[in-house]
């Protein structure tokens, strides 16, 4: 959900770059589709209407990570070509955590059911400013670690304690420490290993995207990820004969969404990784044309994020059943789609996309 024009990326952006932030915005369309039916529910559906319509469930919210690492690197071109600028990098992200931090604590007081993943956002783009010229293998390196240590690392105290973490999110009214271990390692979204597809992203915003050469290499690669996971987790349930305890060792060969472990993480990474691929290949073969819908709702995506949630605090404790949980989707959908077009007729900017930039660059062109 990050607004990935910014006066820090000002380099004369090639013409490559330019497709490649739209194929980028697409994707994240498609993750807004993605996490309106995880967050609308009904959340317990069954049969295969259901199994369809919860499909990005644990999927959706690592999409938006991925291309937010992605964001991250295409804004901070500049300050990584330039022995100067950090100081410039670090006032907008100062601006922007404490816009996301504090917004999303008052927002999770909403009635909405829904776990707000804004603060972890805030965290991640600190940790993000520290590594903004570090190495692409160090990335890499960051990335592996998150995705294979950080899951132990989140299940040893708990383990330990013989007591899983309550998951509660943190919210407007918590003590900053409260806050900080429910970014860090107890909540939902724990940073500790939620920084994984974070930190790929960072690493595949600075590669040439629409290089054919590396994109038949990453599908290769995310294909065999996305579907070996998931493999191999069917074969420990299998092995094991029964259900895993909540705080037992076993769970490190488990993939279930939001499970922290993994099986999971690299899994999930891998399919958002092959839906920015599907969203380069039909740039390519089709033009950007055919993404600029999508693209269009995609850049105005925290701006949407927000109103849904109003929205479904407003709605709840609608759904109650499949059919009214995928026509309310479906309205949300339509509407944002349709309500992105006509503000982009006028202005350049979702209106919270606009606010997460710095107030001092707002008469500062753009890439």
């Amino acid at each position: 959900m990050a607004d990935t024009a910014d006066p820090l990326t000002r380099t004369g952006a090639s013409s490559g770059s330019r497709r490649r932030v739209l194929a980028v915005d697409a994707a994240r369309a498609l993750a807004i589709v993605g996490m309106v039916s995880v967050n609308v529910g009904p959340t317990e559906a069954t049969g295969l209407g259901g199994y369809l319509y919860l499909l990005p469930h644990g999927r959706a919210s690592v999409l938006f990570v991925l291309l937010a690492g992605i964001g991250f690197s295409l804004m901070t071109r500049r300050v990584r070509e330039s022995v100067t600028g950090r100081g410039q990098l670090w006032a907008v992200l100062g601006w922007r955590c404490t816009l996301l931090l504090v917004g999303g604590l008052a927002l999770q007081r909403l009635g909405h059911e829904v776990n707000v993943i804004l603060a972890v956002y805030a965290l991640l783009f600190v940790l993000a400013g520290a590594l903004v010229r570090a190495r692409g293998g160090v990335l890499l390196l960051v990335a592996a670690l998150g995705a294979l240590v950080g899951p132990v690392l989140w299940l040893a105290p708990q383990v330990s304690a013989g007591t899983p973490f309550d998951g509660r999110p943190p919210q407007l009214g918590d003590g900053p420490v409260e806050v900080l271990t429910a970014v860090v390692l107890t909540g939902p979204y724990p940073l500790l290993t939620w920084f994984a597809p974070f930190a790929l992203g960072m690493w595949l915003g600075r590669q040439d995207l629409t290089s054919w050469v590396l994109q038949r290499r990453a599908v290769v690669v995310a294909a065999v990820l996305a579907l070996g996971c998931p493999l191999v987790a069917r074969v420990a349930a299998w092995w094991r004969g029964g259900l895993v305890g909540d705080t037992s060792w076993e769970l490190l060969l488990t993939d279930a969404p939001h499970g922290q472990m993994p099986l999971w993480i690299v899994g999930a990474t891998a399919v958002s990784v092959l839906v920015l691929l599907g969203c380069l290949a039909v740039e390519r073969r089709l033009g950007s044309g055919r993404l600029r819908p999508l693209a269009v709702l995609g850049q105005m995506s925290l701006t949407f994020y927000v109103v849904h949630l109003f929205a479904l605090a407003w709605l709840r404790p609608l759904p109650q059943t499949l059919a009214q949980g995928v026509l309310i989707s479906t309205v949300m959908v339509v509407l944002a789609a349709v309500g992105a077009t006509l503000w982009r007729r006028h202005h350049r900017r979702g209106p919270l996309e606009l606010a997460l930039r710095a107030p001092w660059t707002w008469r500062t062109r753009p890439a």
